[in-house]
């Protein structure tokens, strides 16, 4: 006679097969790879920086269900400014249908961005994207490119908001996060 499994043990099998079949959510850059060198054409042009300032390429997948838009942040925590780091280039409100950013969408005026997708002033003072600058001589910097899956279509921020207000409201309506890290020095 032939024992029968426990529909318990039959429910944890669907269950595994199931999570390892899932794509995690993924974040990624045709001019860089996880923790590779950012390229001069994404590096600032200011400030003793001679590049390009053209924002990276962005795609994503495996987005968490019951995403209904997504917040983008580029940080850099290694910048000398007493622990604050500084921010290089905030976007929310970018709509859920989309799964990528073409090179150069960080354009001061949001013309590049898709319908609805609002910048948030950087800490060069301006919206838009602004690239890698590090001080001379000083280590490789990090730039950390987080993609915040969001519960809402939109996040309720004043005009004049701050990176770091845009990133509380953002983290306290995640569903989920995907990082991808540049790295920069001169």
């Amino acid at each position: 006679m032939k024992k029968s499994s426990s529909p318990l043990v039959g429910l944890a099998i669907a269950a595994l097969a199931t999570s390892a079949s899932a794509e995690s959510f993924t974040l990624r850059s045709a001019e860089f790879q996880h923790d590779g060198l950012i390229t001069q054409e994404q590096a600032f042009n200011g400030f003793g920086c001679t590049g390009g300032n053209v924002s990276p390429s962005l795609s994503w997948s495996g987005v968490p269900a019951g995403t209904k838009s997504f917040a983008l942040f580029v940080h850099d925590p290694d910048a000398p400014t007493g622990g604050s780091g500084w921010w290089h280039w905030v976007v929310t409100n970018i709509p859920a249908n989309v799964t990528r950013l073409a090179k150069g969408a960080g354009k001061a005026d949001g013309s590049a961005l898709p319908g609805g997708a609002q910048q948030i002033a950087t800490d060069f003072g301006a919206p838009g994207w602004g690239g890698p600058c590090p001080p001379v001589g000083d280590k490789p910097h990090r730039y950390h490119f987080k993609l915040v899956a969001l519960k809402v279509e939109q996040l309720d921020l004043p005009p004049q908001a701050t990176a770091a207000l845009a990133g509380f409201m953002a983290h306290a309506n995640a569903l989920g996060t995907a990082t991808l890290t540049g790295r920069f020095g001169r």
